[in-house]
């Protein structure tokens, strides 16, 4: 039966609108933008994963338990794994949605249709998931709304099926559903997700202003609406390292600035400078036939210093070196050679920051030295490139707080350059000063090599120090136990007069079997109870009994009893000898215990004393008792039993008790997991460590060194008292460049108002 004549074929007259090869429906110019856009987006993904191991880690440090803590931990180690399935998967989205873009599809829901903007009948964390994406959306669409808003009206002119700036496939609510969807296969909870989709909006989001400039550029010069004016984008491309050495004699290139906001950085720190020179700086009195130098002419000199920079840097005045070169060039040439205004600023910026880096105390100072080789290879970039001041991710601004954050648990060693740490810090410090001409790369891949290193170290330590907590947590339940059972035991004999082999067998042996099973099934369980009873009854088992009832009772106790003490001492695994031993004396006592108790006898009437044998010994008639078993050593329990772990001792320091809103004591609480500290232990040996965990059962601080290792262990009142004394100082663990850059801007300010 033939069906052909009732197929009706839609898309005759259109071949190109096939199904098939759907990227031969697209113009040539639409899969230029398809190509840019998927490379810029490919390379924005990557820093975005390169960054997030970094502040997943920042996270976890600031973790207030050990279950957040985890959550940050596993978050990382799930990202790393599935990094490139989410990196394919958002592609995949991409070039998948634009391979539709002429093509009509019936029965599936358009992009604008998706549930971005219908908060109805969601969960609280799809909600915090939904408001963060589309306040993530609102940031681009109100930054970018005429370049977007360009690039989706040049698509329409191209494709058949019509967009808005929410269906556009580059646009912000596209790529923020493709990125959800590639991290689908994520299991980590919506803290973590929202800490992503940060990461998202910083690493890629804020860049889309130069993929849409770059995208309507592309289709203005393949003819598409070309009389659209979209505006310039917010960021300019950086110029290359070639430029910076075509600078004009002056030294003012300003070619270099990334964008306005980082130029008006260099801008404000420029204007700072001029008000201080002549009282804080020197003024510039220069002849009025002098020459400034160029930019590229100054690298060379510093290019010729930077090869002979000394060892140690305390008596290195890079300026004054600097000026005798400068002579020596005026000298040779005739003419009066100095520095351009801006570069001179530059100098004197990159200088006070060192000066601040080198006094420091968080630094270690045998590792001042290193850093302070730094201070020319850093000028030259500052000098190649302004936005070194104002960028955070800048790549030579991120390697020196990597060498300073990872010196920050490095404590001064009698054999410091045996240390893997200070040898790699050393291997980067001699690469910039051998290798380092004019291409600022080199930092790029230093980092990259420096993060990969200290990557390692922190993995391998993260694991030691975790090893570190799981031990002092387990110290600290086990402490918990010993207190339930000592407890127990002194509840039920302090006080009590006892037969000595029972108190014995209690606090030697069946004080181990309660603990063992508080350690493993706590004190509100069947278990707890039934150990407890068992305790009870041996002791109700060894009291005297008078009556025939109780006699009874013990009778039926008795092999329960001994089935009892037998299995839970056999579970603590206790010395089967001493266990033996204690049942032979139990028995003894049991034995004793089911006798009926003897009636006094009757007096011996008078004429029959010369018949008793006990007469003729002259004895009282009581003394044959005297002669059966004899009576158990009896044990008055007048001292609480305290129950030692082995190679422990529960003797207590004296502590001073101190008010709660006592300085020292807020400054302990305001201590969190993951502060770098610095005890002062005597006048030359200092220790650097890290609160690893605080043990609230016990109220334990646990101090450990840069390998996880713990090296110290506090109280919550010893900690104070070590802080009233000045003997404990908190390291600042905030960026070393920040700090010194944010401490430059203060003095030029003070500087400026005094």
């Amino acid at each position: 039966m033939r069906t052909d004549a009732k197929v009706v074929h839609l898309n005759k007259g259109t071949p190109e609108q096939k199904p098939t090869s759907p990227v031969g429906r697209l113009p040539v110019a639409l899969i230029n933008v398809r190509d840019k856009a998927a490379q810029q987006l490919k390379q924005a993904l990557q820093t975005l994963f390169d960054n997030a191991d970094d502040t997943l880690f920042e996270m976890a440090d600031r973790a207030t338990s050990n279950v957040e803590q985890n959550a940050f931990f596993e978050a990382m180690r799930d990202l790393r794994m599935k990094r490139r399935n989410i990196e394919r998967g958002f592609l995949q989205n991409i070039f998948e949605s634009f391979s539709t873009l002429n093509q009509y599809e019936i029965g599936r829901p358009q992009l604008q249709e998706t549930s971005f903007d219908s908060l109805a009948l969601v969960q609280n964390d799809e909600l915090e998931e939904t408001v963060a994406i589309d306040t993530m959306v609102t940031k681009v669409v109100n930054r970018d709304a005429m370049a977007l808003s360009h690039l989706t009206t040049r698509l329409n002119a191209l494709i058949s099926k019509k967009l808005d700036d929410k269906s556009n496939p580059i646009g912000p609510q596209a790529l923020c559903e493709y990125f959800l969807q590639a991290c689908q296969g994520l299991g980590v909870d919506i803290k973590v997700k929202l800490i992503i989709l940060k990461l998202f909006e910083k690493y890629v989001l804020s860049n889309l202003d130069q993929l849409y400039a770059e995208a309507n550029q592309t289709l203005v010069a393949a003819g598409v609406l070309p009389e659209l004016q979209s505006a310039p984008p917010r960021r300019q491309a950086q110029l290359r390292t070639s430029s910076y050495g075509q600078a004009g004699a002056s030294g003012s290139d300003q070619g270099g600035f990334a964008d306005d906001g980082m130029q008006e950085v260099f801008g404000a720190l420029q204007s700072l400078l001029s008000e201080v020179r002549g009282s804080a700086l020197p003024a510039r009195h220069h002849p009025s036939d002098a020459v400034p130098i160029s930019s590229h002419d100054l690298l060379r000199l510093l290019s010729h210093m930077q090869s002979r920079t000394p060892q140690s840097v305390q008596d290195f005045d890079l300026q004054d070196q600097l000026e005798q070169l400068l002579r020596r060039a005026s000298a040779k040439s005739g003419k009066s050679r100095i520095v351009g205004e801006v570069d001179e600023d530059v100098i004197n910026l990159v200088s006070m920051l060192f000066e601040f880096i080198l006094d420091d105390r968080t630094l270690p100072d045998s590792l001042k030295a290193l850093i302070g080789r730094l201070q020319i290879p850093l000028l030259k970039v500052a000098v190649l490139d302004k936005t070194f001041f104002s960028r955070g991710s800048h790549p030579a601004r991120r390697l020196l707080n990597e060498i300073a954050s990872a010196a920050m648990g490095w404590g001064d060693q009698d054999e410091a350059q045996r240390d893997s740490l200070y040898q790699k810090i050393e291997q980067v410090v001699v690469r910039l000063l051998n290798d380092f001409v004019d291409e600022p790369a080199i930092f790029s891949e230093l980092l990259a090599d420096f993060l990969a290193f200290t990557g390692d170290e922190r993995r391998r330590s993260e694991l030691l120090e975790q090893r570190t907590r799981d031990a002092e947590e387990g110290r600290a339940r086990a402490e918990m136990a010993r207190q339930e059972v000592e407890q127990a035991l002194n509840a039920r004999m302090l006080g009590k007069t006892l037969p000595e082999v029972v108190v014995r067998l209690l606090q030697e042996a069946w004080s181990k079997v309660l603990l063992l099973t508080c350690l493993k099934h706590g004190t509100q369980s069947a278990e707890w109870d039934a150990a407890i009873a068992t305790m009870d009854d041996l002791i109700w088992s060894v009291s005297p009994h008078e009556s025939p009832e109780e006699r009874a009772r013990l009778l039926d106790l008795v092999p329960n009893l001994l089935k009892a003490l037998r299995d839970g001492l056999s579970s603590a695994a206790f010395d089967p000898f001493s266990t033996s031993d204690f049942f032979n004396q139990l028995e003894a006592l049991h034995v004793q215990a089911l006798q009926p108790p003897k009636q006094p006898s009757p007096p011996a009437a008078p004429e029959s004393r010369g018949d008793n044998v006990f007469d003729l010994l002259e004895l009282p008639p009581s003394e044959p008792e005297l002669i059966g078993p004899p009576a158990p050593a009896m044990v008055e329990v007048i001292e609480e039993i305290v129950l030692v772990a082995p190679g422990e001792s529960r003797e207590q320091e004296t502590e001073i008790n101190l008010p709660d809103d006592d300085e020292a004591l807020i400054k302990v609480d305001n201590l969190r997991v993951g502060s770098w500290v610095e005890f002062q232990e005597d006048e030359e040996h200092k220790l650097r460590c890290k609160l690893a965990a605080i043990i609230k059962p016990t109220g334990k601080y646990i101090f450990v060194n840069r390998t996880g290792m713990k090296v110290l262990e506090k109280t919550r009142m010893g900690l104070a008292i070590e802080f009233r004394r000045g003997a404990i100082r908190l390291l600042d663990d905030a960026l070393l460049f920040d700090r010194a850059l944010e401490s430059v801007i203060g003095n030029l300010r003070r500087l400026k108002n005094a």
